[in-house]
């Protein structure tokens, strides 16, 4: 069982940063793809971005694409999302999920685990 902590969620401003954390508790997760999703109220739970094991193939959601960056660090076993020119319309909660397989994936059924969430809201 691989426990997911999120970390480094807030308030921030429109065209402002974040920067989110993600620690796995085991280190099998190294060996698997990791993924950033989103859900807002009232709203199905969104692709954020994936990351495979090695963490040269990344992916991301056409929303975020250039302004978010996933990236990983497997001796810490931590996933980590920056997210640059924030809108209000990134406001949600942030989850973290490690996949069943090393290849990408973007569809939440190809995740395993997944974190608590962290709340990111960004004012206008």
């Amino acid at each position: 069982q691989v426990q997911l902590v999120e970390s480094g969620g807030g308030l921030a401003q429109a065209g402002g940063s974040l920067r989110l954390s993600c620690a796995a508790s085991e280190r099998t997760a190294r060996n698997y793809a990791m993924g950033w999703f989103r859900q807002a109220p009232g709203k199905e739970r969104e692709f954020v971005a994936t990351i495979n094991r090695g963490g040269g193939l990344t992916d991301y959601g056409d929303s975020v694409k250039g302004r978010f960056t996933i990236s990983r660090d497997n001796a810490k076993n931590t996933v980590y999302l920056q997210m640059n020119r924030l809108k209000s319309e990134d406001t949600a909660i942030y989850y973290c999920a490690v996949a069943t397989s090393a290849a990408p994936a973007t569809w939440t059924s190809s995740y395993a685990y997944w974190g608590q969430g962290t709340q990111v809201t960004v004012s206008s």
